[in-house]
């Protein structure tokens, strides 16, 4: 029930983003091939802004929970928002088609392979403003399939998700030594269930075992094994959780990473730098840095009395939100922590004519500097 209302809760988030039915032109498949595409809320409006892409493999019924979380999750900024491009297979299995000999794609399947690459993706970035992250999703022997541009330098996809992989013979073997000695960043989901298909779940649980004892930190994996849930039911639960994961590094700063990691840095100002240029070095993303996470680092560093980060925070939020009083604020609390009252009070009572910031406010700028006047005498 609890799955029911999550997907139905992302349907709802999905009709506001805009969905867009295209037939993509191949000279690979001969034919062309049907597509559903997501666009972000607020596209049109932002002229300037690229998206990363979410290629989802059977799209005839994966679409629209994967649309769905993207836009719930892009909605709450746990998430870059995304274009989500859903590919219409109506007969996914020879899409997926491979040979006897090598089990590697053929004929038909070799085919969808070179569609992906050659001709959908240059299509999109022709038509719409693509970021350099491509993520894709799968489920069973699309899951499997997506595995093949692994073996391509470099591959096409930065994540992968894959639903209860069907893998073909000689493929995990194939793939243990590319996790092993990538040189870039690579994320890598896969999920099964306790009621999934007997067979396909052995493979996967063994493959697990051995993606975990790999040792590169490029490499980024993640695992669910829900209870309860069969071959199907499986990809309503780890959608959310695959998006969620994959994506880590872009959410807001939440409370268990502030006190299990900022509270124990040395500088909560440089880890606040690395989490933004990881973002853009990641997704191609210049995003402005959240009013949240400074208020977030500006506790840490008065915790620590990091009076010089508080400083170079107090510069940043004057540079990234200079129309706001949340700079000045910054400055004056250097100031203050530095021994220097009364360019402390100037800088406060400096920015009283600018815009506020959620609770850092005049008020708080107008106590902060009175209260230097009544223990100074100014």
């Amino acid at each position: 029930m609890k799955t029911i209302t999550y997907f139905l809760l992302f349907l709802a988030f999905s009709s506001q983003a805009q969905v867009l039915y295209e037939s993509v032109p191949s000279s690979s498949l001969r034919e062309p091939r049907n597509v559903k595409i997501q666009l972000p809320r607020n596209y049109e409006q932002n002229k300037d802004k690229s998206y990363p892409v979410i290629l989802v493999l059977d799209g005839d019924y994966l679409f629209e929970p994967v649309a769905g979380s993207a836009d719930y999750y892009g909605y709450w900024e746990d998430m870059p928002q995304a274009i989500v491009v859903g590919v219409m297979q109506p007969d996914r299995m020879a899409d997926t088609y491979y040979s006897d000999e090598n089990f590697l794609p053929a004929e038909t399947g070799a085919a969808f392979f070179e569609f992906l690459g050659m001709d959908l993706f240059p299509w999109l970035s022709k038509k719409y403003r693509l970021a350099p992250f491509n993520v894709v999703v799968g489920h069973d022997v699309t899951a499997a399939f997506s595995n093949y541009y692994l073996m391509k330098s470099p591959p096409l996809f930065n994540a992968y998700i894959s639903l209860s992989p069907d893998f073909t013979p000689e493929m995990t073997n194939r793939l243990l030594p590319v996790f092993q000695n990538t040189e870039s960043q690579l994320f890598y989901y896969q999920a099964t269930g306790s009621e999934d298909i007997e067979d396909l779940r052995e493979r996967i649980l063994a493959f697990d075992q051995e993606l975990k004892a790999v040792q590169n930190d490029k490499f980024h994996y993640y695992f669910d094994n829900f209870e309860n849930a069969s071959h199907y039911s499986l990809a309503g639960r780890a959608i959310p959780n695959a998006l969620e994961k994959v994506f880590s590094v872009y959410r807001p700063i939440s409370k268990k990473e502030f006190n299990e990691v900022i509270l124990k840095t040395e500088s909560p100002y440089e880890y606040l730098i690395k989490k933004y240029e990881t973002v853009q070095n990641l997704f191609g993303l210049n995003d402005q840095i959240r009013v949240n996470d400074f208020i977030a680092i500006a506790a840490a560093l008065e915790k620590n009395a990091d009076w010089e980060g508080f400083e170079n925070l107090g510069k940043l939020a004057r540079k990234e939100y200079p129309e706001t009083i949340l700079g000045a604020y910054y400055l004056g609390r250097a100031l203050e922590g530095q021994g220097e009252p009364k360019k402390a009070m100037r800088t406060y009572e400096s920015a009283l004519v600018l815009k506020e910031v959620g609770n850092i406010n005049k008020d708080l700028l107008m106590m902060r500097a009175q209260r230097i006047k009544d223990d100074f005498g100014y």
